[in-house]
């Protein structure tokens, strides 16, 4: 049954798939001898973490980023989105999800909401296991979104390739740069919402501090891209940033490092 399961799951099939997602998130364990076997297939998707305060636009980022991906580089992309849960049922509330559709949703993408059932840094326990099924069925870029909590985020980049830091002007994220946090974890920057007075200002911002950082020439300077996640200025770029930060690390054996610190190979 398992192996019928994998077959498939690597051919691609979604309700399979969600199925399987499904028993993880009930924690069935049946789900876990799947996974055993699963692993061995994984390795192929570039995983990218999205993360800002709550309000940031970051679903909506993610709508135009899956477009960018599709009709720009066809390549297959898988979504996941964790919501906060519901405080009745503890289910997703599906937020996210509603909002990513639309258009530039098609059989090439993905998009599977999990709840957080009260997980801190904005993930999910399934969030790790819903991103190796993804990788299994084929995908070639994931995106994880973590719930809108703040600095509590920085959590994704510990299993994620590259992790996107969004920012708005006017919602105090100035502020938040002077923490730890969301500077120490990012590898892109977005300053989202940049037809908003102090866009500019920000990015401005954003990049002075992170030229007070200590670098040596072969390190990753992150750069910091504006956007308008509703007319999809800049979406372009931001999604050429995201290949050019997945060449480097290939090129420099960082990809490789990253997956070995977190028990991904």
């Amino acid at each position: 049954m398992a192996s019928e399961q994998i077959k498939k799951i690597l051919a691609g099939d979604v309700l399979t798939a969600a199925r399987l997602m499904r028993d993880i998130e009930n924690e069935s364990p049946d789900a876990a001898g799947v996974m055993k076997d699963l692993r061995t297939h994984v390795g192929h998707a570039f995983v990218v973490g999205v993360t800002g305060s709550a309000g940031s636009g970051k679903s909506t980022l993610l709508g135009s980023l899956i477009r960018y991906f599709r009709k720009e580089r066809e390549m297959k992309v898988g979504v996941v989105a964790v919501d906060p849960s519901s405080p009745v049922t503890g289910g997703a509330l599906l937020g996210d999800r509603l909002r990513m559709q639309g258009e530039q949703v098609d059989s090439g993408v993905f998009i599977h909401s999990l709840a957080s059932r009260g997980w801190k840094g904005g993930l999910s326990k399934a969030t790790v296991d819903t991103i190796l099924i993804m990788d299994a069925m084929g995908k070639d870029i994931i995106f994880v979104e973590a719930v809108g909590s703040g600095q509590s985020e920085v959590d994704i980049a510990g299993i994620t390739d590259c992790c996107i830091g969004v920012l708005v002007p006017g919602m105090g994220d100035d502020i938040q740069l002077m923490k730890a946090g969301i500077m120490e974890v990012a590898d892109i920057f977005a300053v989202n919402k940049a037809d908003r007075e102090g866009a500019e200002s920000l990015k401005a911002l954003v990049e002075a501090v992170l030229a007070m950082k200590e670098r040596t020439k072969t390190d990753w300077t992150p750069p910091v891209v504006l956007t308008e996640a509703v007319s999809g200025k800049g979406v372009d770029e931001l999604g050429t940033e995201i290949l050019r930060h997945r060449d480097y690390l290939l090129k420099s054996g960082g990809l490789e490092k990253r997956r070995k610190g977190r028990g991904s190979l």
